[in-house]
């Protein structure tokens, strides 16, 4: 059965939730009265029925009403839901957790023999149609279960399937948290910008451009690594070669390595509670 004739459901209706929805609709793969979603908080409510979305204060509604089920609430609080579901959840609904640190045997376990269980990790660029999300089908999704959800995360951006769901440590360091790693230099570019004598107002245009522009290139230079697309910008004795050497003798690259590998260390630590 196509994705446009299911019925997705969502508990919790954060932005996440909000970005995977508008994309849905906006790609015309599922129609408004096809998405159920719950929230406790009216406000959300409010706007998901402003998009013609049904939206009750009951997460029974959506759990006992949509063929796939999507988790989009916060880690500490993803035991108290799926016990409040156990009931309302069967094998015929295929369960997709966007929770960090959240495994597919967690839920398992909580929901019965059978669970048909799809672990995401999607990032924040998902707002703006650009997100990354890696899914993890667990013991019973079938490759039709995977297709479906890869069909959903797919409106509002790229997927990749993960066989191994000890990587998805690693795939939230890498794309989950990465975001925020792009924000930070970018906070530090315009520290350097305004620095230089650069009034605020330029400075903001020339590094969210910046940083926009190359993003674009390197996702549109799938033939060339990285450090290509570096060397290409550096001439000898030039302006970019004595930054980068700069960075390099401030050991940038370690320290994302670092940072990275404590972001990893940190969602495994999440995954035992």
């Amino acid at each position: 059965m196509p994705l446009a004739e299911h019925r997705i459901g969502f508990v919790g209706a954060g932005n996440m939730a909000e970005a995977i929805v508008r994309g849905l609709l906006a790609a015309g793969a599922v129609q408004a009265d096809h998405i159920l979603v719950s929230d406790v908080r009216s406000d959300r409510l409010d706007l998901f029925a402003a998009l013609g979305v049904p939206a009750f204060p009951e997460n029974l509604r959506p759990a006992s009403e949509a063929d796939i089920l999507v988790l989009s609430v916060k880690p500490q609080v993803m035991a108290d839901v799926l016990r409040e579901l156990s009931a309302h959840v069967g094998s015929d609904t295929i369960v997709v957790s966007i929770a960090a640190g959240i495994s597919t045997g967690f839920i398992e376990a909580r929901l019965g023999d059978g669970a048909r269980v799809v672990r995401v990790m999607p990032n924040t660029p998902l707002l703006v149609g650009k997100g990354m999300s890696a899914l993890v089908p667990g013991r019973h999704a079938s490759p039709e279960d995977i297709s479906l959800v890869s069909g959903i995360f797919a409106s509002c951006g790229s997927t990749v399937i993960i066989k191994d769901e000890t990587l998805m440590d690693a795939v939230t360091a890498v794309s989950g948290s990465g975001p925020a790693y792009l924000f930070y230099l970018a906070e530090a570019m315009l520290l350097a910008a305004e620095t230089e004598g650069l009034p605020a107002e330029t400075s903001d245009a020339l590094v969210r451009e910046t940083l926009a522009g190359a993003g674009a290139l390197l996702a549109a230079s799938r033939g060339a690594a990285p450090d290509e697309l570096r060397r290409r910008v550096s001439s000898p004795g030039g302006t970019t070669e004595a930054a980068i050497k700069s960075m390099d003798e401030a050991g940038v690259s370690a320290a994302i390595m670092e940072a990275v590998r404590r972001a990893a260390a940190r969602s495994r630590e999440l995954a035992k509670g």
